[in-house]
């Protein structure tokens, strides 16, 4: 009986998506509708992270057939705290997008979109099928597509074109792929696909498949050398799509490597975690760079989306369980902050109606609680204690120096004191200094629409100061990952 939670995430979203097509015209409704659904979502993607820590890993078979043959969903203790994350993320995105969305495009299906692709977006995390994830993507994808052009601005046109190309080229790799590794083992569930690689010591036809498949996974999280569609591609949407796509997008990338390369892909870490390390510190310090050099609001949160996905992505190649906890805590402080950061930075923009910082200023005055409220996400991103940010941070140190791993520790260092000067500069540059708005210039209300950001910073404190009671989880994470013979086990019930 328990095994059917592990569905319910995705069936909730797919029908509420669904029925709200019907109610195209009538906003008040689709609000209620979309919100109810995300909190009854949150709380049964908490209760399935309670039933995992008491049970164990739990599946769902599709249609009752037996793996590795039929259609297997899976919820070890990562996916489903994302799950559970991605839940909190979209409730309090899809609550801003109340005020700050317009009605012209809550017209255009906006909540059913934002349903399907937290469809893609579950399933992707939650599915045991290699070929099924592919699947999940496109799902994902698809609703990104429609999201991405939603009320057909100049900007958003051009910077979509550039955004499907590069995800259609991914896809058609990612089939690619796909198509050999059944070709090769003669089976696309990752369970049986974990042991029939191990069983062959990974020869160099696969190591070679692996890294196709980490060069899909490093496009879809924006990783050197192919980040370079992400700029120009989320700062062209509402700044509540900007969050949602910077808060969950990338991370399914981010999952999809650590899935493959602790499951699949983990015998021969001499080259293949070698080069997804390098590949990671190159991202680092390249988004670190952008970061810095930008004087665009969405342009340096974009920058630190980059950062932050080489820091996660390198706790892969870390040997010590600390490493593991840190990336894993990390992904999940680093969900929660983007959202926070890009609806706060959504409400600056409303109110300045620019995303320049030279022209912004002054605006602590008018609006404190915005201010502060953006400083406390600004120390919780740079790793400030005792924020979310610094216990991810401080385990990554502790698993980098126990796996001698000397130069991730100092670029980690580094690039957080530049994450640190990156987002003082926009607090800086937007609420202290002389104010750029004319006294004449009318008052714009916040009313309703730091809640959402609120929330999301309360997360982040109680992922800080509530690290004890959070730690447990994620241990029991982390020695999943380590021990690819739970979830096999889990899996095929061996």
């Amino acid at each position: 009986m328990t095994s059917n939670f592990v569905i319910i995430p995705l069936l909730i979203p797919f029908v509420v998506g669904v029925v709200l097509i019907f109610f195209k015209d009538n906003i008040k409704l689709q609000r209620i509708i979309s919100v109810l659904s995300l909190i009854t979502t949150t709380a049964f993607a908490a209760y399935l992270v309670q039933l995992v820590q008491s049970k164990g890993v739990l599946t769902h078979e599709l249609g009752n057939w037996k793996p590795p043959f039929g259609i297997i969903l899976v919820a070890d203790m990562f996916a489903s705290l994302l799950v559970l994350t991605a839940s909190i993320v979209t409730l309090c995105c899809v609550l801003f997008a109340f005020h700050t969305i317009g009605e012209r495009r809550e017209r255009f299906y906006f909540y059913s979109f934002v349903q399907f692709l937290l469809v893609g977006v579950f399933g992707a995390f939650l599915t045991g099928d290699i070929f099924n994830l592919f699947v999940f993507f496109e799902v994902m994808l698809m609703s990104s597509y429609a999201l991405i052009v939603i009320g057909g601005t100049k900007a958003q046109l051009r910077e979509s074109l550039k955004y499907i190309l590069v995800n259609v080229i991914s896809s058609a790799l990612f089939v690619i792929a796909v198509a050999y590794l059944y070709a090769v083992t003669g089976t696309l569930n990752m369970a049986d696909l974990s042991q029939r690689i191990a069983e062959a010591n990974q020869p160099g036809i696969l190591t070679t498949i692996g890294m196709l498949l980490f060069i899909v996974f490093a496009l879809k999280a924006a990783l050197f050398p192919m980040y370079f569609w992400l700029p120009g591609s989320y700062s062209a949407p509402p700044p509540v799509i900007i969050g949602l796509f910077g808060a969950l997008l990338t991370k399914v990338g981010v999952y999809s490597i650590f899935r493959t390369f602790t499951l699949l892909f983990y015998h021969h870490p001499e080259f293949t975690h070698q080069i997804i390390g390098y590949v990671a510190l190159l991202t680092i310090v390249v988004g670190a760079v952008g970061a810095i050099a930008y004087s665009d609001v969405n342009k340096i949160l974009i920058y630190n989306i980059i950062i932050a996905a080489g820091v996660i992505v390198y706790g892969v190649t870390l040997t010590t369980k600390a490493g593991f906890e840190g990336a894993i805590y990390y992904l999940i402080h680093d969900m929660i902050i983007k959202a926070a950061l890009f609806l706060l930075a959504g409400s600056i923009i409303r109110i300045t109606g620019t995303t320049k910082l030279k022209k912004m200023g002054g605006l602590i005055k008018d609006y404190p609680l915005l201010g502060w409220m953006f400083f406390i996400a600004t120390i919780s991103l740079a790793g400030i204690p005792p924020l979310s940010g610094f216990i991810g941070k401080f385990l990554l140190v502790q698993g980098g120096l126990e796996s001698e791993s000397y130069t991730f520790v100092g670029v980690l260092l580094v690039s957080s004191l530049l994450v640190l000067y990156s987002a003082i500069k926009i607090f800086m540059s937007c609420f202290w200094g002389e104010p750029t708005l004319s006294s004449e210039h009318e008052k714009v209300s916040l009313k309703g629409i730091l809640y959402p950001s609120a929330i999301l910073l309360a997360v982040s404190v109680f992922l800080g100061l509530g690290a004890e009671a959070v730690i447990p989880y994620v241990s029991t994470a982390a020695q999943t990952l380590m021990d690819p013979s739970i979830y096999i086990q889990s899996v095929l019930k061996e």
